[in-house]
């Protein structure tokens, strides 16, 4: 079976997979990575920035290697291969449970018990809950899935439909060492500047094609649009700035505005400014907004992979036919 093909058949797979099974409860692939590139960080961290770089050398290039290696053992059984491709985008992909944590706290607040809605909000980003109130906690959630979408869904299968089970892999380790020492705490400002960096890189074409998405699949495309080109760069992140600015047009809600990090205090820039505030029921309009943009990402990835194979194949074929030609032609001579 063709690598194209392989791509497509096991990206699906895998996104189904995370339909219906979400994450797995333990032993999470994901998980055990954080707990080796935490290894990793205690033998070298130093506050430099070379030494960070070389912690995001060998992590990332472990995963990839490692997961090159695993590609390598199974090409020859397109059963195996695309196997291999279903269980490491399940593996990569959250969207089950980033719309699972966002429902838990739009429950939370629908019930009127904002104390269990900031106990449940960790588990979606990392803001001072205790500073939140319902609207903030709300504005939050939305903020977080349309954030987590890119990072999540789309990003991975982008880099899936570019390297296969290696690009899948290796842009879950930049974006899960990024979420580990690419903040700018004093332990890691210099130290994680190199995954931050490379986060930014790997994470840039996703975001596009997440905020492209958004519009299309939102209920309102010159808004979600609107708001992207106006507002996307005036946020600090390069790539939030523009699917959190599309979501919030597609919504019609507004988003950004004051936040609280590990005690400090943020003021974001205001995304579509002409919106109304977010409400609780946004929670679970920004769930489907993510959900639909996720199936409209495999679309995308897998149908570029397909185009793109189909292209070098037409174009191998060209050539080989030119080269038989002018054989044909240098023998008669």
């Amino acid at each position: 079976m063709r690598a194209d093909r392989v791509y497509a058949y096991g990206a699906a797979a895998g996104l189904l997979g995370d339909l219906l099974l979400g994450d797995p409860r333990r032993g999470h692939p994901v998980a055990v990575f954080g707990r080796a590139a935490g290894a990793v960080e205690r033998e070298l961290w130093r506050d430099h920035r070379g030494w960070g770089a070389l912690h995001t050398a060998v992590c990332v290039g472990a995963a990839a290697g490692s997961a090159a290696l695993a590609a390598r053992a199974v090409r020859t059984s397109p059963v195996a291969s695309v196997a291999l491709t279903a269980a490491t985008t399940w593996a990569v992909v959250g969207g089950t449970s980033l719309g699972r944590e966002a429902r838990a706290v739009g429950a939370a607040l629908a019930a009127g018990d904002v104390e269990a809605a900031r106990a449940r909000l960790p588990h979606l980003c990392g803001r001072d809950p205790q500073a939140l109130d319902e609207a903030g906690i709300a504005r939050a959630v939305v903020e977080s899935v349309a954030e987590n979408t890119s990072d999540a869904v789309v990003g991975a299968l982008v880099w899936g439909a570019v390297g296969g089970v290696p690009g899948l892999a290796a842009f879950r380790a930049v974006n899960t060492l990024d979420a580990m020492v690419g903040h700018r705490s004093p332990r890691y400002r210099r130290y994680g500047w190199a995954s931050a960096r490379l986060d930014d890189v790997a994470g840039w074409p996703g975001a596009r094609l997440t905020a492209a998405l958004a519009a299309a699949a939102g209920g309102n495309p010159l808004g979600a649009v609107r708001a992207w080109r106006a507002d996307a760069r005036r946020h600090p992140s390069p790539n939030a700035g523009p699917v959190e600015a599309s979501f919030a047009g597609a919504l019609g809600v507004r988003l950004g505005g004051t936040l609280s990090y590990g005690g400090r205090v943020e003021h974001r820039p205001v995304l579509n400014g002409g919106g109304r505030a977010v409400e609780v029921a946004d929670i679970e309009r920004a769930v489907r907004l993510s959900r639909r943009v996720g199936w409209l990402a495999l679309a995308a990835s897998a149908g570029a992979r397909l185009a793109a194979g189909a292209y070098a194949r037409r174009t191998a074929g060209r050539s080989g036919a030119v080269r038989g030609t002018r054989g044909a032609r240098g023998g008669g001579a």
